[in-house]
């Protein structure tokens, strides 16, 4: 398995401001998070080297999806009944705290964040300091909000990259597993499973013949 970075990623402000833009709306978001899931699910035996995870029942009455890509930068995304949070780490990036000297979260990050969204990083978990953005969207917006943050000219807050490794499409995520989890995917199949239709033994075996099949198919009743 080789760790792909920021191979997705440009780091340039107007790309952030269309990778904002493309953020699809709550509810696609979340189906987008489990289909990736169920992927790694199939695709990937070890947990902890999944680059998406998703968690239904991760908070009373809160869902959890994260992208880990491994090389320290990661992306939370809380479900909740008042709205969708998004938290967001780019380690390189100069916003970071641990870029900085006094080691705290950069100035409007979390500013103009509804309170009952903010209270979801709370958890340890979720790491709220280790933060370079932050997207939040209650269910009564029509889109999606990020703080007014002073970013460095020449600087990235991560979003770009990380945003990017949202994959809409069967054909996109087909091009990042084959990197990620060194795999041959089948593309018919992997369109399957983000058409949102049951995932079978077949589907899986084709997907990873390696994998333990029961096994896999315990761990997808977890995502309903």
């Amino acid at each position: 398995m080789v760790n792909i970075g920021k191979y997705y990623g440009v780091g340039e402000d107007s790309m952030e401001a269309k990778a904002l833009e493309r953020l699809p709306n709550p509810t696609m978001l979340q189906k987008l998070m489990k289909f990736q899931a169920s992927l790694n699910i199939i695709l990937c035996q070890e947990e902890w080297l999944r680059y998406h995870s998703f968690i239904q029942d991760w908070n009373e009455g809160v869902s959890m999806a994260k992208i880990d890509n491994g090389a320290g930068d990661h992306l939370f995304i809380l479900f909740s009944n008042e709205g969708t949070i998004i938290k967001g780490f780019d380690h390189e990036s100069e916003l970071s705290p641990y870029a900085q000297d006094e080691h705290k979260v950069w100035q409007g990050i979390y500013d103009d964040v509804p309170k009952e969204l903010l209270s979801l990083l709370e958890d340890e978990a979720i790491e709220k300091e280790d933060v370079t953005f932050c997207i939040s969207h209650k269910n009564s917006d029509t889109s999606w909000h990020k703080g007014k943050v002073e970013i460095p000219e020449g600087t990235s807050d991560g979003s770009d990259f990380l945003l990017g490794c949202i994959f809409h499409t069967p054909e996109d995520f087909v091009e990042f597993a084959t990197d990620y989890f060194e795999l041959s995917l089948s593309l018919e199949v992997v369109a399957k499973i983000y058409e949102d239709l049951p995932i079978t033994e077949e589907m899986i075996h084709i997907l990873n013949s390696s994998c333990d099949v029961k096994e896999v198919l315990q761990e997808l009743e977890l995502l309903p």
